[in-house]
């Protein structure tokens, strides 16, 4: 919500709605009118209070590394288009993505129950990070003309749409790398390989991206499947961990609860995306 009141308010999502490429362009609901500026305002105001007091609670009751990590989570959530900062205007916020939704969440969350850092833990959640990395890459890519007007100099507005689709297929395998490393070194458990379920997606998604990085509309395939290749990657992992602890003694009830309360959170959208990748099967079957 930060981003899209700021990059309208910038003019960003503005020039050009979103409609040639549904994955991109912000979310729309500001440029429609459908969500007043203002009160969009107030509501993410209000999740930042909410996120300030539960860290306060978590810095108090599990150390100080948690205020460490809650701090540039909400620096970066703040000005990664909000002024006098706007670090995603100048070719940062892509890095911020990957150090926010890898390291930053990942970590933070390990700390909270084991009050320790450990190599396992980084390495298990850093593929969340670089692959959030490549989704915002796909993503700015039809978006490369708005922004460059509206002077959000994104990596892929300064080196544009080829190296935008080299550095997406450079961060997927920098993702695959480190899951098959830290497999291979023994530091992640055998079973998060199922990660790479999802690497028939990732090859068509670069396989649709080198044809069409030109054409938002006819690309927009490679950013759903990036969207689904995401998804798989992270289940995979987690289903990964699942079995492992099953196999190595931990609470199956805890774990029942968590993958229940997971599912529940994530179904509404596995749905979506399953409608919409049968959706866009049906329109190129027609379409040949």
């Amino acid at each position: 919500m930060t981003d899209d009141y700021y990059d309208f308010k910038h003019a960003v999502d503005q020039l050009k709605p979103g409609e040639q490429n549904p994955y991109t362009g912000g979310s729309g609901t500001l440029s429609s009118g459908l969500i007043k500026p203002r009160s969009m305002f107030k509501v993410f105001t209000i999740c930042y209070l909410a996120t300030v007091a539960a860290g306060f609670y978590l810095t108090l009751t599990r150390g100080l590394p948690i205020l460490a990590l809650g701090l540039i989570g909400v620096f970066c959530a703040v000005f990664y288009t909000a002024p006098p900062v706007s670090f995603g205007h100048h070719g940062l916020g892509e890095l911020a993505m990957l150090l926010n939704f890898g390291t930053v969440i990942g970590l933070g969350a390990f700390y909270v129950q084991a009050q320790k850092f450990t190599i396992e833990a980084f390495l298990a959640t850093l593929p969340l990070g670089i692959m959030l990395f490549s989704m915002i890459v796909i993503n700015e890519i039809p978006d490369v003309e708005e922004d460059r007007a509206a002077g959000k100099l994104t990596l892929v507005a300064r080196y544009g749409k080829k190296a935008g689709a080299k550095a997406y297929i450079a961060s997927w395998i920098c993702t695959c790398g480190v899951i098959v490393g830290s497999v291979a070194m023994q530091i992640l458990p055998i079973f998060t390989l199922m990660a790479l379920f999802s690497l028939p997606l990732v090859l068509r998604s670069i396989k649709t991206l080198n044809a069409h990085y030109d054409n938002p509309l006819q690309m927009a395939p490679a950013n759903l499947d990036m969207i689904l290749a995401h998804s798989i990657t992270s289940f995979g992992l987690i289903a990964g961990y699942a079995i492992y602890g099953v196999l190595n003694g931990s609470n199956r009830l805890d774990l029942v609860i968590i993958l229940s309360l997971l599912a529940a959170a994530y179904l509404p959208v596995a749905i979506t995306l399953t409608k919409a990748s049968r959706k866009k099967s049906q329109v190129s079957t027609g379409s040949q």
